[in-house]
């Protein structure tokens, strides 16, 4: 695997507050990694750090093997789309997707045919004469994109670049960005909060808690996988428990069912439930095997409606029991 760029001990403190804490990551050419994990846990700064508009106060970054700790960010090389998505109101798109080759002093005609190269690859070479006002807020995320690309960057850096749009944008726009990734075979790092986005999007994915990496994989080796209780809270993995041997176990609402089964049995009590059409979403309490009082959530499909205060078993179905190594 080639390394794209690489985190050596990187830490970020700013006075007595500790951003990013000694992390050692790689990142490998032509794949989309993921920085994911709550607001505060030191992505974003990582990020910054990458692109070189913040110093890190040790460690060593390099990007394709040579150290740019202290480069400045516009001799790295690298593409970056903001939240906020920065494009300039007075300018129209093509102006926009120009502006970073004008800056490196293209030729004309070069950056007139990379103009209309990276429109057509973002499905914008019909608004070139638009200005950004006149677009939807996934054009314009498109354009912020298109004008990054434009300059063929080392690495694509992405800064929670769909949390401004809706939800149905914000689907359609993970599986655009996929495939302009897949199509140019760009490094990109993507930092976002959304844990679907970042299963859906990533080749690797990396989640951090308190400006430490909590772990890293695929997205099907972290999520089958699990590493610690953040890990798999932050998945969507509700139901935590100690089973009748002691070990600290975890399963998603999906493969809790009411009723005796093959898996992990739990005598609970049914706390309440939440009608969502398609599933019966069951609350309930039970002590596991440690002597805890534990709440459990079970997504119950295809069956019969319980009651607040029903006694029941529950089963966490043997084949989807995850061990977790901490509790932390």
């Amino acid at each position: 695997m080639t390394i794209a760029a690489e985190f050596v001990g990187v830490t970020q403190r700013f006075g007595d507050f500790t951003a990013v804490d000694g992390i050692d990551l790689e990142i490998p050419e032509g794949k989309l990694t993921t920085l994911l994990g709550p607001s505060g846990c030191g992505k974003t700064t990582s990020l910054r750090m990458l692109a070189g508009y913040s110093l890190p106060t040790a460690g060593t970054i390099k990007i394709h093997g040579v150290d740019s700790t202290t480069l400045p960010p516009e001799k790295r090389g690298l593409g970056m789309v903001f939240q906020s998505y920065a494009l300039f109101p007075h300018m129209t798109v093509a102006q926009n997707v120009a502006y970073g080759l004008k800056i490196r002093k293209v030729g004309q005609k070069e950056i007139a045919a990379r103009v209309s190269e990276t429109l057509d690859l973002v499905g914008l070479g019909h608004l070139s004469a638009s200005k950004p006002k006149k677009l939807s807020g996934g054009q314009q995320q498109r354009v912020a994109l298109a004008r990054a690309i434009a300059i063929r960057p080392r690495l694509l850096l992405l800064d929670e670049p769909l949390s401004n749009l809706d939800a149905r944008l914000r689907v359609q726009m993970r599986a655009e960005i996929r495939r302009i990734q897949s199509e140019t075979g760009l490094t990109v790092v993507l930092v976002t909060h959304d844990q679907d986005e970042a299963l859906e999007m990533s080749d690797l994915m990396v989640l951090m808690k308190s400006g430490r990496i909590m772990q890293s994989g695929s997205p099907r080796e972290v999520f089958a996988n699990p590493a610690n209780r953040f890990v798999a809270d932050f998945l969507g993995y509700e139901n935590f428990f100690t089973d009748k041997t002691g070990i600290f176990r975890t399963v998603r609402p999906e493969h809790l069912t009411l009723g005796a089964g093959d898996g992990e049995r739990l005598d609970a009590t049914v706390v309440s439930t939440a009608y969502r059409g398609v599933d019966l979403l069951v609350t309930l309490e039970a002590v596991d095997g440690a002597g805890q009082t534990v709440r459990l959530v079970a997504d119950v499909r295809n069956g019969a409606a319980v009651e607040p205060g029903t006694r029941t078993t529950v089963t966490a179905d043997a084949a989807h029991l995850v061990t977790l190594a901490a509790k932390e």
